[in-house]
């Protein structure tokens, strides 16, 4: 019993081998639909590491599609890395919308890293591409704020090695700034947004990119702040704060200028001083040398108090000196 059962199993997966190795589903499939391919041809494309089903199924599109496609084509794009499928999906849409794309341009952009098919779908059908809020500011300072909507195809020719969507958006983004910046009034470009459109049209912003720019509608345009009222302002308050320090440079050097002449003056008093106190010194060495006499000294004396006498009627006496005295 047991012999019988692994007889079985090993029965069903020799089969299931034999069937691998030489596919002859898929080989009647190729026949029954038209595309003349070997069994040898299949049984190698095993060694080979390549599907079979995935060769012969697209084969077998694009036969029924009138696409003329050998097996060595779809073979090497395979084992290039490529999508086998999506290339012949994108040659048959490009075919039935009548695209012009050889399968030598369409294995490229596949191999390029873009999506062939979309590209095809994108230049039947135009894709919109809505921009980020771009703000510029017009001459009298105003700054908008503006909203686009592109409308672009996709440009197969220049699939390979054609700039992007950032590109475009970047250019269109630019374009818009030019546009509002060069207008004499924010009022300008709130009445006619269309200007906008068509100054950026003009620049040929799809230049080198993968797409063809069909239209830029100016979707929305808010007002933002007043720029050139904030610079003023900034200017005016840059300014002030200028001539503050300027007033606080002079504040601080008359300062200065006050405290040395206070130091001068006590230095001129502190001498004063010092001078009357070396006079009663002078006086006494006077009399001990002979050159003064009492009589001389009480003239001196009389000299003084009448000179005080006559300070004392010049200038009036206030309420607060005679209170003094009087105490």
């Amino acid at each position: 019993m047991q012999t019988m059962i692994f007889l079985a199993v090993g029965i069903i997966i020799a089969l299931w081998l034999f069937l691998y190795f030489i596919p002859l589903g898929i080989w009647f499939s190729a026949l029954v639909s038209g595309v003349r391919i070997s069994l040898l041809q299949l049984i190698l494309m095993r060694w080979r590491k390549v599907p079979p089903a995935v060769i012969v199924n697209n084969l077998i599109a694009s036969t029924k599609a009138g696409i003329p496609i050998t097996r060595n084509e779809l073979e090497a794009h395979f084992l290039a890395g490529g999508h086998v499928g999506t290339v012949v999906k994108a040659l048959i849409s490009a075919d039935k919308a009548n695209i012009p794309l050889t399968f030598k341009s369409a294995a490229a952009i596949d191999l390029a890293g873009r999506e062939v098919f979309e590209a095809v779908q994108m230049s039947v059908n135009p894709k919109v591409i809505n921009t980020p809020p771009v703000a510029a500011v017009a001459k009298d300072g105003i700054q908008l704020i503006a909203k686009a909507r592109v409308t672009v195809r996709a440009n197969i020719k220049q699939l390979v090695g054609g700039a992007g969507e950032e590109t475009i958006l970047a250019r269109v983004g630019e374009g818009i700034v030019t546009a509002i910046g060069s207008a004499g009034s924010h009022k300008e470009v709130l009445e006619n947004p269309d200007s906008i459109s068509k100054v950026v049209l003009n620049k040929g912003l799809d230049s080198g990119t993968a797409f063809e720019i069909l239209s830029i509608d100016i979707a929305d345009i808010d007002v933002g702040i007043n720029i050139g009222a904030k610079l003023q302002m900034d200017q005016a308050n840059a300014d002030k704060n200028i001539a503050q320090a300027k007033a606080e440079e002079r504040r601080a050097m008359a300062v200065a200028n006050e405290q040395e002449m206070k130091a001068k003056a006590q230095e001129a008093r502190a001498k004063v001083i010092e001078a009357e106190a070396q006079i009663p010194m002078a006086i006494a060495e006077a009399f001990r040398s002979g050159n003064l006499g009492v009589i001389d000294y009480y003239k001196l004396e009389n000299i003084k108090a009448d000179t005080q006498m006559r300070d004392s009627i010049a200038k009036p006496q206030t309420k607060s000196d005679s209170d003094t005295k009087l105490t």
